[in-house]
């Protein structure tokens, strides 16, 4: 029994610790100013959205109503949006570059 507790606490331990790293990995990423990603408007379709949406309609991932909106984004790599055929900025209207 003693041995059990001994390794279940070892295994939680672990856990614990592998959690907490990813946690300062994501807290480190943020404080450069999320390096690594960039808001990429225009290229979610209705429903794939990450977040609010620019223009204040609402406030929450998947509640695009409109396939490609200006003011919807998805994250993506930075450096990737204009390859997509998107904007780093919101804009009026749905992405004249992609149908949809």
């Amino acid at each position: 029994m003693n041995r059990q507790i001994k390794i279940a606490s070892t295994l939680a331990a672990a856990v614990i610790g592998a959690a907490a790293f990813a946690g300062a990995a994501q807290a480190a990423d943020k404080a450069k100013g999320g390096a690594a990603h960039e808001h990429c408007y225009g290229i979610a379709k209705a429903g794939e959205n990450n977040c609010a949406a620019a223009n204040g309609k609402h406030s929450c991932a998947g509640e695009a109503k409109v396939n490609f909106s200006g003011q919807e984004f998805k994250e993506v790599a930075k450096g990737t949006c204009e390859q997509m055929k998107g904007s780093v900025k919101p804009f009026d209207g749905t992405n004249p570059n992609l149908k949809g």
